[in-house]
């Protein structure tokens, strides 16, 4: 019997039962170096207040990106002018009351308008009502600054930890209907139907069933609302007038006086600010992810 021989393959010729590595598309290399180039203009201003607040004025105004004279010295003069204990205590109170407050009433506002039926079949009322909350998000905080600052001189609020509580939960709450609203529609109604038949009233259906289901949307909601109220400014410069009620915020801008501005200083207590805001980012970035991707399905 005559054998037949099998040519050797060729360099060329890839061998049998292994696909063939593909060349990385021409998007996929513009999506990679857009990304690295978002990447970069995002952290640049972060990391240029880092290497200023370890120079001097001098070269900070002259030789921004000298590395001759790096020191400790805005760090000292920071901690020496800025009480920060009680400014993170004065901030954390104040996100923590707002931010609960303003979670409770927007999951309330937004299973009302995604799960109740207004009486007499009024949908156009409610979908009026759903952009009504939305609308919110049009308004610029300057706009608010006179009459939220009338309303606490009337209600006698004015300079007290109330003063600001009040409007961070009115600024936070279009957002969070925005992507509560978001979750509700896509949320599985076969669960509830279920809990209908286990004799479960509204309220059970609202708070022992719905609101534990949500906790991926609502802790990216209290991540970003606490991220929010830890860098607000003009709410809190126009309605605080004691120096033992101030936040992060505003003990940033203690640097800048009528003649001169301590720039070191300055973004040594910046970079003290922006360190937990990064470090909770960080942690929790996966959570903040997945709740916003949840929230903006339609």
């Amino acid at each position: 019997m005559e054998q037949t021989r099998t040519a050797p393959a060729g360099r060329g010729t890839a061998p049998r039962g292994r696909a063939t590595p593909r060349r990385p598309r021409r998007g996929r290399i513009i999506a990679t170096a857009a990304a690295y180039l978002i990447t970069f203009v995002i952290l640049f201003p972060l990391l240029w207040i880092v290497l200023l607040s370890f120079q001097p004025n001098d070269d900070i105004l002259g030789r921004s990106f000298s590395f001759a004279d790096i020191s400790l010295a805005n760090y000292r003069q920071a901690t020496r002018t800025l009480n920060l204990l009680v400014m993170y205590k004065n901030t954390l109170v104040l996100a923590f009351f707002s931010v609960t407050a303003g979670l409770v009433v927007s999951f309330m506002a937004a299973f009302a308008l995604t799960r109740m039926v207004f009486r007499g079949g009024r949908r156009r009322a409610q979908s009026t009502l759903r952009y009504y909350f939305l609308a919110g998000l049009a308004i610029p905080v300057y706009v608010l600054l006179f009459p939220v600052y009338r309303i606490d001189i009337a209600l006698g609020i004015f300079g007290t930890h109330l003063a600001l509580i009040l409007p961070y939960i009115a600024v936070t709450i279009p957002f969070n209907i925005l992507l509560l609203t978001g979750f509700l529609r896509e949320f599985p109604e076969e669960v509830e139907q279920a809990a209908l038949l286990d004799g479960v009233g509204l309220w059970g259906m609202a708070w022992k069933v719905v609101f534990p289901l949500m906790r991926p949307v609502l802790a990216t909601l209290a991540i970003l609302n606490v991220i929010y109220v830890w860098n607000e400014f003009p709410f809190a410069v126009t309605l605080i007038n004691d120096p033992t009620l101030t936040t992060v915020s505003l003990g940033v801008s203690q640097f800048q006086g009528v003649y001169d501005v301590d720039y070191g200083a300055m973004m040594a207590s910046a970079t003290l600010v922006l360190v937990p805001q990064l470090v909770v980012y960080a942690l929790f970035q996966r959570q903040v992810i997945s709740g916003m991707t949840a929230g903006a399905a339609r």
